[in-house]
């Protein structure tokens, strides 16, 4: 299966989960290592889009294709622990504690999401301990500049 991730040229193109481990996200906490991928390009394109501006917008990015081999497990979210309100943003304190629980338990290399920003897509979150993790490679890197009209006033 592939999925796909924007990255900044800036940082180090890896797969390691330590940008997520500075400040916590939707589905990890400060201090926890998860690296979030999407279902599409455009998925990618709208999570990162969220918490840009115009007046923001890094010139720096690239799309990471990467491909998580068929015989890794993908754990899928039971949708029943997500409370009513799960997608609003800031999150809640509950959705972290998810992604931690996922990364602590170690039992699948991969835990499919829902995402809060467009409602029937997925993203696919990467557990860097798992020992199926040195399967899942970066097979393609390409330049991503946004389309400024996704700006227009």
């Amino acid at each position: 299966m592939e999925v796909f991730r924007l990255a900044r040229k800036k940082y180090p193109i890896e797969l390691s989960g330590k940008g997520a481990s500075i400040s916590g996200a939707r589905w990890n906490s400060k201090g926890t290592e998860i690296i979030y991928c999407a279902q599409n390009r455009a998925l990618a394109m709208a999570e990162v889009l969220v918490h840009l501006s115009l007046a923001t917008l890094p010139s720096d990015f690239v799309m990471l294709t990467i491909e998580i081999p068929d015989d890794i497990a993908i754990e899928i979210l039971d949708l029943t622990k997500l409370n009513i309100d799960w997608n609003i943003f800031p999150c809640t304190f509950e959705t972290p504690l998810l992604g931690d629980d996922f990364i602590k338990r170690n039992e699948a290399c991969v835990l499919k999401v829902p995402s809060a920003v467009v409602k029937g897509d997925f993203n696919f979150l990467i557990n860097p301990y798992h020992t199926d993790f040195s399967k899942i490679r970066i097979t393609e890197q390409s330049d991503f500049p946004f389309d400024k009209r996704i700006f227009k006033n």
